[in-house]
Order: structure tokens, then C-alpha cells, then sequence
């Protein structure tokens, strides 16, 4: 067994923990494995043990990889969790199943003109990004605004919006933030919520994720 998929075996015991720790339903959490920058070898077997669920942050990167392993696992589900320039909304329209990104007017109306010039094909859901601690070098609308901007996506870009996720400040306490998400989405009606890293999904899942995001705790460190 590769350590990738033992620490995958670990993670997964984890997150039912704290699912059942919080009185939440079993299954309810998913586990996005963050398999940025990692290349196929190091992706597969922990295809291969099952899990389904990937997370890239670059486009040009998962270009590389995901069209090759879905040839091998075409039920892969792979999100975009990194920022995504307007530019590159063809190729994200093309390759990832959700965005979890969407943070600005100019790009949910590329997304919307790419998605009609595929005519149906491709349909990626979308998570609005939150900016809950208005850090001005981070992606995300600030909170004060998510409401109209999620309200925007959804009537004026006719964007199939599902969910938000926010990255908190790394200095600060996450549990107000997870908090803070969590509100916002219950307040439009969103079934998704992605939250928490390696270092605080268990204090995430306690405050409502859905959706964990989970690399190093998998992968390994990042060279």
C-alpha cells in the first residue's frame, strides 16, 4: 500500500469522527483531495483506493493529468479550488466538473458565454468564493456582497450556483470564519459548503462543511 493511500485510509477515519462528533448524518462530508501539483503516479492509487473526489489549482496543470485519468475513472469528479483567470474559462468550462472560484461579474459572464458555445455539453457547477477575511491579496467577494453576487449568478449569468467555499486567514482562528460561510450559505439556500484544510477540516466539518479540501494530509508535502 502507497503512503498516499494509507494516510487516505486515515483522513477518511478522520473526517467520520468528526462527522459522528458533531451529530451530523454518515456520509455526509465529502472529501476533496487536493492532488495539485502532484503528477498522475502519485494520483492513481489513491484513485485506485477508491476515492472519486479531486481538487487542482491550476488549469494548465490538471490539462495534463485529468483527460488521461478519466480515461481510467471516467466517474472522477475534479474541482477547480485555485483562482481562475477570465481568459482560461474555456479550458475550466472543459475540464473540471465544479468551480469553486467564482468571485467577480467578468468571470461568471465568460463562464456563461463558454458554457453556451458548448451547446449543453458541459455544464460545470459553481461555488461562489468568500472572502471572509477581506484579504485584499486573496480571490473572493467580500461577505458583505455575496448575496447580490450570488443572486446575480444565478439570474443574470443563469450560472448553476450550489454552494460558496472560503479560504480563512491563516493567522487567525478558522471557527468564526467556518461560521461565517456557513450563515451565508443557509441565508441563499445552498446545499454546499467547502471549507477546512489538512490543519482544520475537523474544526470545518463541526461548523457545517460539506466539503473538505484535503492535500498534504494525503499527498504528502509539496516539493
Amino acid at each position: 500500500m502507497s503512503d498516499a493511500v494509507s494516510r487516505l485510509a486515515e483522513v477518511r477515519s478522520a473526517i467520520a469522527a468528526a462527522t459522528a462528533d458533531a451529530k451530523r448524518p454518515e456520509g455526509s462530508v465529502t472529501l476533496v483531495a487536493v492532488s495539485k501539483t502532484f503528477p498522475i503516479e502519485a494520483i492513481e492509487p489513491v484513485l485506485a483506493a477508491g476515492q472519486r473526489v479531486f481538487g487542482e489549482n491550476y488549469v494548465q496543470d490538471a490539462k495534463g493529468k485529468w483527460p488521461e485519468l478519466r480515461q481510467r475513472y471516467p466517474d472522477a469528479e475534479v474541482h477547480m479550488i485555485g483562482p481562475l483567470q477570465s481568459n482560461k474559462a474555456k479550458e475550466a468550462v472543459a475540464l473540471f466538473d465544479v468551480i469553486e472560484t467564482l468571485d467577480r461579474p467578468s468571470l461568471a459572464k465568460e463562464l456563461q458565454k463558454e458554457i453556451q458555445k458548448a451547446g449543453g455539453t458541459r455544464r460545470p457547477r459553481f461555488l461562489v468564493q468568500v472572502n471572509t477575511g477581506a484579504e485584499p491579496q486573496k480571490g473572493g467577494v467580500l461577505p458583505e456582497e455575496a448575496d447580490a453576487f450570488i443572486r446575480a449568478c444565478r439570474e443574470t449569468y443563469g450560472l448553476d450556483v450550489e454552494g460558496v467555499m472560503c479560504i480563512p486567514p491563516a493567522d487567525e482562528p478558522p471557527a468564526p470564519h467556518f461560521a461565517l460561510l456557513t450563515t451565508i450559505a443557509r441565508r441563499n439556500g445552498l446545499k454546499t459548503v467547502s471549507m477546512g484544510m489538512s490543519a482544520d477540516y475537523p474544526t470545518a466539518i463541526a461548523m457545517g462543511a460539506t466539503h473538505v479540501r484535503v492535500g498534504s494530509a494525503i499527498f504528502g508535502a509539496r516539493g
